[in-house]
């Protein structure tokens, strides 16, 4: 149906703007896509280039760092026949011979445990522990307060004890029975308050590596702790892989070894580079996944380490799109890099670039087709003036032909002396003068209409009675229609309002005039009058087949006529409703329409009312 609509006349231009504007848009659609491609494809071979590019210097730094002294980070171990030192120290979990600290002889201690185990002498042992741990000898007094708190739990002084394993906690670089004191006596702490904050600070100690410990007391305290702090946690398996390769460099070190390899420890790859003759060898202990991240840090890029299998040692190669490959034979590095782009990393300015051209191409269709349109709807809206033009002028000449062919006839009837009787004679003249009438009426209307539209008319306002205006135009319009129809009327007295009374009346007729036209000749037309609020109401009801709800705006503009006047061949101007109108907005009212299809229409002119004084 609006398909239909916009294709009226004139269907060739608006089929031919039609194509016009599908033709351009396809074509600056097809425009956009491709250079948005093109960008694509452009941005994707630069992209290439940089992985390329960043590939290359990955695996030239890596291999400069290996050939160079102390550009990796890890652990260095300097092995020299049987001993291993480490640099820097405190970095691993465990070590494979940790550095002696000093340690009191047992036989110090042998009369205290007498009197606590074989004598069952509590205080004898308490006496005994005390002198010892007042002893200038760090290690002796390290002992002592260690079997002092223990006594102290065994009867029950829990304060005393404790105090006695804080003492014990601040004695640095000494051992206990082969172990870290500080470490005992934290540890014992714990157990004794049972508070996680203190465990889960032991906890971070241990995984800070600030002990020097065996394999087996790293893992008997972490376990002993974590169970404390409630975490129940693995170490850091990074951090555990370096220690347990330390272990085994001990003995990798007095065979012949390449410049680098990689072994596996607790799972995880750890890359070995050697340094040295076998007589003094240093070795670098560092995790695949650390130089990985050390070596790609100024390259915005994901990085593997892949094996001689292809399988991913460490890294990650799940970056955009396909991989760049650096094979270790051809660098020389322990293993094949895998380099790929980040998600979003190198592309976003081209995408930023293919989004701005997109959008450019958008606008540019959208003022295409506003501009489409808006000229077809000017095109419709011109032809559809021009239309109305013409029926109206049609109309008009219509209106003028009728009553002046009608005029014509008569006086050629009277001039050439053909009148029967004196009668007849009567009512020729009677007929000539309501044609008269009715010429008369449409060229003021006309005329009436000129002014309005062009805002020429002066209204006279006064107070007048709404009701006598109405009778007085029904009795006017019922003469002109010399008994052919009764109109009804019924209204309220005292609906005073302030008007010109001549527009007015125009206005009124014209709705008359409509009401009768468009009514069966045995249907009733009825005008009210009565007050509605602060305004005046006045009604012209006819019983014709109302109009439909999508002509109910349409009707009120110039020239236009509803389907029923073409369906019920009504005569008609097209301007009588655009007066009503533009004569009640011009006294401050409205005018509103109530129909049904089938049953008749109803317009209401409301006006403001004049309260008497």
């Amino acid at each position: 149906m609006v398909l239909r609509d916009w294709l009226r006349p004139p269907r060739s231009l608006l089929v031919s703007l039609l194509l016009l504007t599908l033709v351009s848009v396809s074509a600056l659609g097809w425009l956009g896509w491709s250079l948005v491609s093109q960008e694509r494809i452009v941005e994707a071979q630069q992209s290439r280039e940089r992985l390329e590019q960043a590939a290359d210097r990955i695996a030239a730094n890596l291999r400069r760092d290996l050939d160079a002294d102390g550009q990796l980070q890890g652990v260095t171990l300097a092995v020299a026949g049987d001993s291993v030192s480490i640099a820097p120290p405190g970095r691993l979990l465990f070590y494979p011979r940790p550095a002696p600290e000093p340690k009191a002889p047992p036989a110090v201690f042998r009369e205290g445990e007498t009197y606590e185990f074989r004598q069952g002498q509590p205080a004898l042992a308490l006496a005994c522990y005390q002198r010892l741990a007042a002893a200038g000898d760090a290690a002796v007094s390290a002992g002592a307060l260690l079997r002092l708190a223990r006594v102290l739990r065994k009867l029950g002084r829990n304060e005393e004890s404790l105090a006695a394993y804080r003492k014990l906690s601040a004695m640095a670089g000494v051992s206990v029975a082969g172990v870290p004191a500080e470490l005992v006596a934290r540890h014992a702490i714990c157990v004794l308050q049972s508070r996680r904050e203190d465990a889960e600070r032991l906890l971070g100690d241990l995984g800070e590596a600030r002990w020097q410990l065996r394999r087996g007391q790293f893992e008997f305290y972490w376990d002993e702790v974590s169970k404390l702090a409630g975490r129940h946690e693995a170490p850091d398996a990074a951090s555990v892989a370096l220690a347990e390769a330390a272990g085994a460099i001990g003995a990798l070190a007095r065979g012949a070894t390449p410049p680098e390899q990689v072994i596996r420890a607790a799972g995880v790859p750890v890359l070995l580079v050697w340094r040295g003759s076998p007589e003094g060898r240093k070795v670098l202990d560092a995790t695949v996944d650390s130089v990985l991240q050390q070596i790609a840090r100024r390259e915005d890029v994901y990085c593997a380490a892949l094996d001689g299998d292809g399988r991913t040692l460490a890294g990650r190669r799940d970056g955009h799109g396909r991989a760049v490959l650096r094979s270790a034979a051809e660098f020389r590095i322990p293993w094949t890099l895998a380099v790929a782009s980040r998600p979003g990393s190198a592309g976003a300015e081209a995408l930023a670039r293919q989004r701005f051209l997109g959008a450019a191409v958008a606008v540019m269709v959208v003022f295409l087709l506003s501009g489409s349109y808006f000229i077809a709807r000017a095109i419709r809206r011109e032809a559809g003036v021009s239309r109305l033009q013409s029926d109206f002028v049609s109309a008009v000449s219509h209106e003028f032909r009728s009553p002046l062919t009608s005029m014509r006839q008569l006086s050629e009837i009277l001039a050439e002396g053909r009148v029967p009787s004196e009668e007849r004679r009567q009512l020729y003249y009677e007929t000539l003068v309501r044609e008269t009438e009715r010429l008369q009426r449409l060229v003021e209307t006309l005329l009436n209409f000129g002014r309005l539209e062009a805002g020429a008319y002066h209204y006279k306002f006064a107070e007048i009675d709404a009701g006598q205006l109405a009778e007085q135009t029904v009795a006017a319009f019922e003469r002109e229609l010399a008994g052919a129809r009764a109109i009804q009327r019924s209204g309220e007295s005292g609906c005073r309002i302030r008007a010109d009374a001549e527009p007015l009346a125009v206005a009124l007729r014209n709705l008359l005039d409509n009401a009768v036209k468009y009514s069966p000749p045995d249907a009733a037309v009825r005008v009210e009058w009565a007050r509605a609020g602060d305004r005046v109401a006045i009604r012209v009801a006819d019983g014709g087949p109302g109009i439909p709800a999508g002509e109910r705006k349409s009707i009120f503009e110039k020239f236009a006529r509803g389907s029923a006047a073409a369906a019920l061949n009504v005569k008609g101007t097209g301007v009588g409703l655009a007066m009503v109108r533009q004569i009640v907005a011009a006294h401050g009212g409205e005018v509103r329409l109530e129909s049904r299809p089938g049953t008749g229409s109803t317009f209401t002119i409301l006006l403001p009312a004049v309260e008497p004084s």
